[in-house]
């Protein structure tokens, strides 16, 4: 991600992110792939390839692979590990750490601060980058911050900070 000057910010990833990353690489590239180009091979050996649907699907799925094993490669070249257990400052929000929010209902919610490569905001982890990510780095608990979202202001308190 490039930022508002065309220059190239940091790719922070957590150790278990990267790890992540490297496992669906070896996976598409050690498991999957191998498997597609005998596939790809065999049906290219039953003659007409323009209606051999083998043949088709195996190639389109090969493009797909190949994108994403480039894709994650540039991930795992440009990563900068970040282990958050090693976090000294473990009083404030900042990458990697775990956060326990109360909005004005009450309403409870954990996030984690991780890298863009390992968001998954159904799973509670947040880019680092997220508007509300950006809101909570240096507060402590008991900070309340506030989020401008699409359907308007939202405060949240800290609960509860934590790091591995």
């Amino acid at each position: 991600m490039a930022d508002a000057d065309g220059r190239r910010s940091p790719r922070f990833i957590t150790p278990e992110g990267f790890a992540r990353v490297r496992a669906e690489y070896e996976q598409l590239f050690s498991i999957e792939r191998p498997g597609l180009v005998d596939t790809i091979s065999w049906a290219a050996g039953n003659g007409d390839r323009s209606e051999n649907g083998d043949y088709i699907y195996g190639r389109k799925r090969l493009r797909e692979i190949d994108r994403r094993l480039s894709y994650l490669s540039t991930v795992m070249k440009q990563a900068k590990i970040v282990d958050s257990a090693a976090q000294v400052e473990r009083d404030s929000v900042r990458f990697g750490a775990t956060v326990e929010l109360a909005d004005e209902e009450d309403a409870r919610r954990i996030l984690t601060l991780v890298g863009e490569d390992e968001a998954d905001a159904t799973a509670g982890r947040i880019s680092w980058v997220a508007p509300i990510a950006r809101a909570l780095v240096g507060a402590r608990v008991g900070d309340e911050r506030a989020v401008r979202l699409p359907a308007g202001e939202k405060s949240s308190e800290v609960i509860a900070i934590s790091y591995p």
